[in-house]
């Protein structure tokens, strides 16, 4: 690839893609921005959730001197991660739309959109690294590892990797603060977003209470006894904490309940007072809907490591095949919450393998 070739810029207002545009543009690339609109629903001001984003975006642009267009991706956005969003949750399960808007959404759609604008590449503010290894791409951790969003990228194809460049994605993120403040950035300081990004300030019960009917419910102790009762089942998630409204239950101790269980077809939730209660602890799991970034799935059985959630440490496992469709993961030691519908990733080392979605828990 020339430096001449033009590279389409994700810019999302964050620090971070206005790092990743600057660096491009320093080392002599044609860079141009573009904000991507995947929701378009409003703050109770009125204002559009994305509003100050774009506004942002702009601004870095302007001072980078890069042209900058915004694209509205809220409909592919709603087809292809919302709806599933919104399946997952009815069915109990806790789903991680940032995976399927990756897949979907920032290396599809908007990747088809700007190789249509003639873009040589894409470029994200992704803390993560791409390696060509036998004439595939492999896609490693951040140098940062508080930061690194691998497990975000994890159903990525060797398309999509190919087409891709993660500029900031052997830097500190501390480092790419004081880049972005030595250059002038305006967003240096800027918050991270956190959280599902199309629900912004809000609470989230009251926003998926828009989509998805809340159904009452029992909470029952691991015993049977019935101790309060529940807003929706979907709204928890095992190992839940806070949220719970069931303090102060006679003859019970003070120490904190703990969701342990989902009686889906009961719509019951399931609680005890122990936060490393067994039924939190599973060694072993399925995974559907798995990806291999190589395009190849390993021999198996294979061992390797994984993780179950992102802020998770890399944990020791051995995958097998299973019926259906189905790889059967058994960790060597106990995990404690496995949450069906979350992700689990594979690495081997610095590199991400791929990863599926947790399906059930043995």
């Amino acid at each position: 690839m020339t430096k001449n070739n033009k590279i389409i810029v994700g810019i999302s207002g964050g620090v971070d893609s206005s790092v990743a545009a600057m660096l491009l543009k320093e080392n002599g690339y044609d860079v141009e921005g573009i904000f991507m609109k995947n929701w378009n629903d409003h703050a109770e001001n009125g204002r559009c959730l994305w509003e100050d984003d774009v506004q942002d975006a702009m601004l870095v642009c302007d001072k980078l001197k890069i042209p900058m267009n915004t694209i509205d991706l809220s409909e592919n956005y709603w087809e292809k991660v919302f709806k599933k969003f919104l399946r997952e949750y009815k069915n109990g399960r806790t789903p991680n739309p940032d995976v399927l808007c990756n897949r979907e959404i920032k290396f599809k759609a908007f990747l088809e959109h700007a190789q249509n604008l003639g873009a040589e590449k894409i470029a994200t503010g992704h803390y993560a690294c791409l390696k060509k290894n036998n004439n595939k791409s492999q896609l490693l951790k951040s140098n940062d590892s508080n930061k690194d969003q691998s497990y975000f990228l994890c159903h990525l194809n060797q398309n999509q990797l190919n087409n891709a460049l993660f500029p900031i994605g052997e830097l500190c993120k501390t480092d790419v603060r004081k880049i972005a403040k030595k250059n002038g950035l305006i967003n240096h300081a800027k918050k991270d977003s956190t959280g599902i990004c199309f629900i912004g300030e809000q609470p989230f019960r009251s926003f998926l209470s828009k989509f998805i009917k809340p159904e009452s419910g029992l909470i029952r102790t691991v015993s049977g006894k019935t101790i309060g009762e529940h807003d929706g089942i979907f709204f928890y998630t095992l190992g839940q904490r806070q949220g719970l409204g069931i303090g102060g239950i006679k003859n019970a101790t003070d120490a904190p309940w703990y969701v342990v269980k989902k009686e889906i077809k009961k719509n019951e939730l399931i609680v005890a007072q122990d936060h490393d209660h067994p039924f939190l602890h599973h060694k072993n799991l399925t995974v559907i809907e798995v990806n291999w970034i190589s395009g190849e799935m390993p021999s198996l059985p294979f061992k390797c490591k994984a993780k179950c959630r992102y802020r998770q440490t890399d944990q020791n496992c051995t995958i097998e095949k299973n019926e259906k469709n189905r790889l059967f993961v058994s960790f060597d030691s106990t995990q404690r919450a496995i949450t069906p519908g979350q992700f689990i990733v594979f690495y081997e080392k610095n590199v991400c393998l791929g990863g599926g979605i947790i399906d059930t828990l043995n």
